[in-house]
Parts: structure tokens; C-alpha cells; sequence
């Protein structure tokens, strides 16, 4: 239940939201077709039944007054299906070390291995089950296999795999964000924030928020057009869920924001809406003929980020910022199809920057950047005029079954087997290096910035930034400076 929202689960396996009294009085409820189950006149004989539901009796039990039980239950992860047969498998346990030290992990097969024969060898039943955890525990820290052309080592080594457009030559020495959008446009603000959370905090004024809005439309616009259905998340997350996506929230060096326990227990900030979205198909069977299922999100994105580099600060590393998301599930029924919706998302981001006017490169990433989850992963690095460094302004990963095989996202395959999906994700929009991409290449003296052609209409077809002159009338109280 959400609020006064029925959770429904329709046979497909597709949930649904309904209001209370709506339910009561439903007669028609959307079905959707899946192999060897119904067909459309199957579907249209289900329309005033509540047969179609798996929550049939709760609704009775409901509909005289006593709310389902299922209503009031406390959050439960699904019990993760990893594959303990290439796990197990005295062939591969060499190649999964190796991978492990590649990746720079923290997992270890070997403990995995000998803590399998202990469970197996074990009759007390209590210590079986805990050794079945710790066995389970250790298995999860496991990372995902590699690519094969994936580049082994840090990334140094990272491999340009384009360098898009041309860098801006200056006959002055380029200003960054800073110097441009707070003294030069007085539109940007990073400094005297200690009342939120120091220096990773901003804020943006007048037309360089517009700015921020406009890059958004643009950005959902052009996903639109390339199939991608959009969904509001939640910026709120229980840690299993980001635990099962890759991102640790109990490492000392995590980057998860966590609430008080008294607050909501349990509960984390996302860090990006790939978390949310990936715990949006937690527990769903996808039907065959909706695959590749492609699906976007805007959200607040919330990050630890305890990086001190100076050439960092400002508006490239900060704690919170709006982000655009794509998220894909993919089937896995010849190995390729993950890889072919891992390409298109790059080549999606590639024409996003380059149609912004954006000097960028793209790299293929080495192992040591893969984290846990990803099987391959490609960055892209904007020229950042003002700090004179390549800034990763985007990435975009294919998890294969990392993430599915923890949440139990599966997908009926044409021969009727149950098999899990693969997971692809990319950034189309990091709005902060967005912005300070667009600023510091199109930069010029005095206080004027034209803007990309693309963002014109989003802008009410305002064409450059100009700076306002007026004084503003509030005053720094620790340093009775005037502004």
C-alpha cells in the first residue's frame, strides 16, 4: 500500500496502483498478454473478474473492512539466485580470482569454495544455516565477470575509443565555473553554505536554473523520440536494494547516504535512479515481446563524496544534483543482445553532447573502474576549459545478470524457461557537469555566453547569457560583504 494505493499484481506479473475505493468498484483491469497463458479473448472473458489477480482473497478480507496483511509487512530482499555452478566449478576458480584481483575486489572464491564443503558437510542444522549465510554473504562479494577486450589496470590505461569535436583555443586565460557563473554571470553561488553542507553545495539563480531545466527537457525530449518510458522514483531506498545493485552502504568508504534509524530504518538516499529502477523490477517476470524494455527517470541524486581534490571543487563534485537515467533490461538468449543495448546507449549519449556543441572523448574503461557490478563500462570526459582537465561527464554500463540475479528480475523466454534478465544503464544528463561543460567551452570576455542552438527552444529561445548588473540587497553576516 502506498498512501491510500492498492498494490495489485496482475497474472502477467505486471504490478499496478489503484485507490481504495477505486478498487472496490473495479470492472476493467489492463491486462497484458504473455506467452502460454492467455489470449485476447481470454482477456477480454477476465474483464469483470478478480481472477486475474493473485490477491484475491487479501481483497476479499479487505472488502469487509480488515486490510490485508501483506499491507503491514516489512520490507523483504529476495533471496539472491547467483550461479553457485560457475561459482562452484573447479575450472573457473582461477579465472574468478584473477578477475578479482584485476578488478582490484574484495571478494574470495577460495573462501567461498571451502565454506561450500563446509555446508555440505555439515548435520547440525543451526550451523548449517549459518554457514549457509556466511556462504551466501561471501558469494555476493563476487564481482561480475570482465569483458574479454577490457584493458586490465587503472584508469591510465583507460583506451580512447573518440575524441568528439574540437577544443576552443582562448586568447586569455580561461576562467572556470566559478569565475563564470558566480563573479562573471552572478548567477552561481558556492560559497558561505555551511549552513547546508559546505563546500559540495550550490545553488543556482535566475537563468543558469532555467539553464538546468532546459537541459532536462532536452534531454527527456530526445529519449522520447528513441523509445524510453519515463518513471517518477523515489529518492528513498531500503540498503538491500542498493546493496544488490553493486553499491556497498555498510563499507566505511561508502558513498550512501543512510537516515537515522529512528527516522525510517534501513532506509538510504539513492545515489542515482539506476538504484531506483532496478528495484522497480524487483521481483517481476518481463514478457518476451516487451524486451529490450528501455525506461528513463529524473531524480535527485544524493553522494557522500568525501573526494578533497582541488581540481574537483565547485560544482564538478558535489553532494546532491539532478541527474537523467537510462535503464535497460535486456534478454540474454545469444550473449549479445545486453552488448547491442550497451552500444546504443553510448551512441545516444555521443549525440546528445555532440549536438550541444560539446568537445568530448569516450573511453573504454579498464577493469580497476568497473566496481562490482559491471561487465563493461564506457566513460565520457568533457574538456573543462577552466581547470584544463578531462571531467567524466557521463558513463554508461552493462551489468549482464549482476544485478537481476539479486533482485529476481526475470524474463519468460520463448521456450517457456524462466531466465534472468541483463541490466544496461547510462547517464543522459548529469545536470552540475552539464553545466560547467556548456559554460567553460563557450566562454567569452566581458559577461556574455551564447548558448547551444539545441537548448534554444527549451529556453523560450533565449540565445545567450547575459550578466545582470543590479546589486543584489542580501549581505554574508560573517564577512559583512555586500553582493
Amino acid at each position: 500500500m502506498i498512501g491510500n494505493a492498492v498494490k495489485v499484481t496482475l497474472y502477467s506479473g505486471i504490478r499496478k496502483y489503484f485507490c481504495k475505493s477505486c478498487f472496490r468498484n473495479l470492472c476493467y483491469i489492463q491486462a497484458y498478454k504473455q506467452s502460454n497463458h492467455v489470449d485476447s479473448n481470454q482477456l477480454m472473458r477476465r474483464k469483470f473478474h478478480t481472477s486475474a489477480l493473485l490477491t484475491t482473497e487479501s481483497f476479499d478480507k479487505g472488502h469487509h473492512g480488515a486490510e490485508p496483511a501483506e499491507w503491514d509487512q516489512p520490507f523483504q530482499l529476495p533471496e539472491p539466485e547467483l550461479d553457485w555452478d560457475f561459482l562452484l566449478s573447479p575450472q573457473n576458480t582461477e579465472m574468478i580470482s584473477q578477475n578479482i584481483l584485476n578488478r582490484k575486489g574484495i571478494g574470495d572464491i577460495h573462501k567461498v569454495i571451502n565454506l561450500s564443503q563446509a555446508v555440505t558437510q555439515e548435520k547440525d542444522v543451526a550451523k548449517k544455516e549459518k554457514l549457509r549465510q556466511e556462504l551466501e554473504a561471501e558469494a555476493l562479494d563476487i564481482p561480475n565477470s570482465s569483458h574479454p577486450n577490457a584493458i586490465i589496470g587503472d584508469e591510465s590505461k583507460a583506451r580512447v575509443v573518440e575524441l568528439v569535436g574540437v577544443r576552443k583555443e582562448f586568447d586569455y586565460k580561461p576562467r572556470n565555473i566559478s569565475e563564470i557563473g558566480g563573479k562573471g554571470l552572478r548567477m552561481f553561488r558556492d560559497e558561505n553554505l555551511t549552513f547546508s553542507s559546505g563546500p559540495k553545495t550550490y545553488y543556482l539563480e535566475n537563468h543558469l536554473a532555467y539553464l538546468e531545466r532546459a537541459l532536462v527537457a532536452y534531454t527527456i525530449d530526445r529519449l522520447l523520440e528513441k523509445g524510453f518510458d519515463m518513471i517518477s522514483v523515489p529518492d528513498l531506498l531500503h540498503a538491500g536494494v542498493i546493496d544488490s545493485c553493486g553499491f556497498k552502504t555498510s563499507s566505511g568508504r561508502s558513498q550512501v547516504y543512510q537516515l537515522y534509524p529512528q527516522s525510517l530504518n534501513g532506509a538510504c538516499l539513492a545515489g542515482t535512479a539506476e538504484m531506483s529502477l532496478a528495484g522497480f523490477f524487483m521481483n517481476e517476470v518481463i514478457p518476451f515481446d516487451q524486451l529490450p524494455k528501455k525506461v528513463m527517470a529524473v531524480s535527485r541524486c544524493y553522494r557522500a563524496e568525501a573526494a578533497e581534490r582541488a581540481v574537483e571543487k565547485g560544482l564538478y563534485r558535489v553532494h546532491h544534483f539532478t541527474k537523467v537515467e537510462m535503464f535497460g533490461l535486456t534478454a540474454c538468449e545469444d550473449g549479445t543482445e545486453s552488448e547491442q543495448l550497451l552500444q546504443e546507449i553510448l551512441n545516444i549519449e555521443r549525440d546528445l553532447f555532440s549536438d550541444l556543441g560539446l568537445h568530448f572523448r569516450i573511453l573504454d574503461m579498464p577493469t580497476q573502474e568497473l566496481g562490482a557490478p559491471a561487465y563493461r563500462k564506457f566513460d565520457i570526459e568533457s574538456w573543462m576549459c577552466g581547470k584544463q582537465i578531462w571531467g567524466e561527464i557521463s558513463s554508461c554500463s552493462n551489468c549482464t545478470d549482476y544485478q537481476s540475479r539479486r533482485l529476481n528480475i526475470k524474463y519468460r523466454s520463448p521456450s517457456g524457461t524462466l531466465k534472468h534478465v541483463h541490466t544496461v544503464n547510462g547517464t543522459a544528463c548529469a545536470v552540475p557537469r552539464m553545466i560547467i561543460s556548456i559554460l567553460e567551452q563557450n566562454q567569452e570576455k566581458g559577461r556574455r555566453l551564447a548558448l547551444p542552438e539545441a537548448l534554444h527552444p527549451y529556453l523560450n529561445g533565449r540565445k545567450e547569457l547575459i550578466a545582470e548588473m543590479k546589486r543584489s540587497t542580501y549581505t554574508y553576516i560573517k564577512t559583512l560583504r555586500t553582493v
